[in-house]
């Protein structure tokens, strides 16, 4: 099987929880399932020149991802986010601002990455700041059309503006988000109030997306292509915590779609690693082949 080259771009920084530490950032996240199903990966962000900064090039070092592009910052700190988490396993996140990564510098490193990368996903949350949200920008523009752009809405706190949400969708082939974002979504572009299909639905044609994706936690996921809808009901788990779990589904989501994937076979396998992930502690659960095995595209052999 052939290998694409998938980029996570945008924010890096480490979950504190009440008893660990672990590294967090979709990107990352996202970039660590890609690498596990067998493509390369790599993460795009920027981090502090501290001891935090550090630890982050070693953590991501051992997960075998590539940090070529991840900038240091001399003048800001390596970000950070205070998680809780409620009964459910539901993180609830309090987001450090002014940090490295809200200052993503445009290089001509990530322009070459732009130009040779095959799929990107970026975020909403890391579009807080003017600065990282025009480097990201020009990176969108700079990919080469035949690249997959998945914009994965993530409405933390405030950090989100109507502007982004749009600019962002009409610049994306894949919309995803969740079953709560789904209803802010649609009054932050002045939709008509729709249920989840007609929204989703909506969505597609507002922006000539090829794909719009809805996670609804544990009862699965919507899919809604121009070919149709497809609807998963979800893997029941024991939740260690849902902390990457959306991530996961994101990175199997694009591992099916650059390979031709139908939309249940896509559906099926983006809920399998999602599940997985939710039932592991941290959104960078350690390697399981059979795992990984269930969710990679198979490769028939004549």
């Amino acid at each position: 099987m052939s290998k694409f080259t998938i980029v996570g771009l945008g924010e890096l920084l480490w979950d504190i929880f009440p008893t660990h530490k672990e590294l967090g950032g979709a990107p990352a996240n996202f970039a660590y399932i890609s690498s596990l199903l067998g493509d390369e990966a790599i993460v795009a962000s920027r981090i502090g020149t501290d001891a935090l900064g550090d630890e982050v090039l070693a953590r991501l070092d051992g997960l075998g991802l590539d940090t070529t592009q991840v900038q240091r910052d001399p003048a800001h700190p390596t970000g950070t986010v205070a998680v809780e988490l409620a009964s459910d396993g539901q993180p609830r996140f309090e987001i450090t601002q002014s940090v490295a990564w809200d200052f993503l510098a445009w290089t001509p490193q990530l322009e070459e990455l732009a130009k040779r990368t095959d799929a990107v996903c970026f975020g909403s949350l890391a579009q807080r700041g003017l600065h990282s949200r025009e480097t990201i920008t020009r990176f969108v523009r700079a990919t080469r059309e035949s690249a997959v752009r998945v914009f994965d809405v993530n409405l933390r706190q405030a950090f989100y503006s109507a502007e982004v949400l749009a600019a962002s969708s009409q610049s994306a082939d894949i919309l995803k988000m969740n079953h709560d974002e789904v209803p802010i979504v649609m009054q932050s572009l002045g939709a008509p109030s729709l249920e989840e299909v007609q929204s989703a639905q909506w969505l597609r044609r507002r922006f000539d997306l090829k794909l719009v994706c809805v996670t609804r936690g544990n009862k699965g996921s919507l899919l809604v292509s121009k070919a149709g809808v497809d609807e998963h009901p979800g893997h029941p788990v024991i939740v260690a915590d849902t902390v990457g779990a959306g991530d996961a589904f994101t990175a199997t989501l694009v591992h099916h779609f650059l390979r031709g994937s139908s939309l249940s076979a896509m559906n099926k396998a983006a809920n399998h690693m999602g599940a997985w992930v939710a039932s592991k502690q941290g959104g960078t659960p350690p390697m399981d082949a059979a795992q990984i095995a269930k969710a990679r595209v198979q490769v028939t052999t004549h």
